[in-house]
Formats: C-alpha cells, sequence, structure tokens
C-alpha cells in the first residue's frame, strides 16, 4: 500500500508573528558558587557554580545594580 498525500504527518508552519525570546542573561556570582538570593519581590532566585541567570527585567536590574555579580557576556 503507498500513503496518499492525505497520510502525510504534517509540520505545523511557524507563525511570521510569533515572539522571538530573548536568550538568557547570564551572571558570575564574585562571592558564591551557591546561594539563592531573594528579590524585593520575594522571588528567589538561585545560583549555581557560580552562575545566575535573569530571565525578566527585574532580575536583570537586580543583579546588574548588586556589587557581588559581573554580567558575562559569551
Amino acid at each position: 500500500m503507498s500513503k496518499t498525500p492525505d497520510d502525510k504527518a504534517t509540520v505545523p508552519a511557524l507563525e511570521k508573528n510569533a515572539p522571538v525570546l530573548s536568550p538568557a542573561r547570564v551572571f558570575r556570582d564574585k562571592v558564591y558558587t551557591s546561594r539563592t538570593l531573594i528579590l524585593p519581590s520575594g522571588a528567589a532566585l538561585p545560583v549555581a557554580k557560580g552562575r545566575v541567570h535573569a530571565a525578566d527585567d527585574q532580575q536583570f536590574q537586580f543583579l546588574g545594580t548588586h556589587p557581588d555579580f559581573e554580567r558575562l557576556t559569551e
């Protein structure tokens, strides 16, 4: 039996207006290799292996102004 065109699996096309997600911004903890930061909003931000990822603008601003962190540019 041969497959007809209707039997072929279709791959959904990407939407032209789909938002492009920006990559997470990474900071290096200059003091600790592991800790949990508590943001002013109460959200927890884990540091692991001396690295922490800022997924939103609030986290990015907090880490960018904190003296224990430096932004990695890779």
